[in-house]
């Protein structure tokens, strides 16, 4: 069920500018791998990059295969899902026709036994199937947007900031959602401006900045490090 992804001397960035300069990145299959950096280290273009949503050079592979450049659909169809910052959800359709929308490459029975399991996941959207996405809180749409995701069946889903603008009781729930996704057997690339949370919950980790790694290993690792301490923690680590 699960997928592994493999990131090769990737460069990608707008127009002139590059914003990434041959990054290399794995994801194993099956375990939580944390992506962390500055604001403007590049992360969010490497996601977009790896989906298929941003031109890039470079090699993006998934379970050995190569993913094409620019085609997000050939990656929907290889089993990756992308819930993007911002959520991105369609304001004026109701909570069952958003999530119909992330199942739109299956057929209406699957699709259906689909929904229901996102429904069994996450209670509050059956509860508000009918309602306006764009009237929901901040939080019931980021579930929303995951609860999307989840409709295409991925076997690696990739979230870009997913606790972005929520109170921090709603992180701290949103985050444990992720670490259960996980653990049904979805490999997760999770982006998250909440550098302790999102490390306490995965298994490995890269830190980014300024459109390269500087740091990689297991997340218990890279938390304890100095450098993630100071920067972002404001702590000095313990000797």
């Amino acid at each position: 069920m699960s997928a592994s992804l493999a990131v090769r001397n990737l460069c990608a960035g707008y127009g002139p500018i590059r914003v990434l300069d041959g990054v290399d990145l794995d994801v194993a299959a099956g375990r939580l791998t944390a992506l962390v950096g500055p604001n403007g280290a590049g992360k969010t273009t490497l996601l977009r990059a790896i989906t298929g949503l941003l031109a890039r050079t470079g090699e993006v592979s998934l379970d050995g295969a190569l993913l094409p450049p620019q085609s997000p659909v050939a990656a929907v169809k290889r089993g990756l899902a992308h819930v993007p910052e911002g959520r991105q959800l369609f304001p004026l359709m109701t909570v069952a026709e958003n999530l119909e929308l992330g199942g739109y490459l299956v057929g209406k029975g699957e699709r259906e036994a689909r929904m229901q399991g996102v429904y069994a996941s996450f209670p509050k959207l059956a509860e508000r199937r009918a309602q306006l996405a764009g009237t929901m809180s901040g939080g019931e749409q980021q579930m929303l947007a995951v609860g999307r995701a989840l409709m295409s069946g991925p076997r690696l889903l990739v979230l870009d900031e997913p606790s972005l603008g929520l109170a921090p009781k709603m992180v701290e729930d949103l985050l444990g959602m992720v670490r259960r996704i996980c653990d049904t057997g979805v490999t997760v690339l999770l982006v998250e401006q909440n550098v302790g949370k999102a490390l306490a919950i995965a298994e490995d980790a890269y830190v980014l900045e300024r459109g390269r790694m500087v740091l990689e290993g297991s997340a218990s690792e890279v938390l304890r490090s100095d450098a993630i301490q100071q920067a972002y923690l404001g702590t000095a680590a313990a000797r």
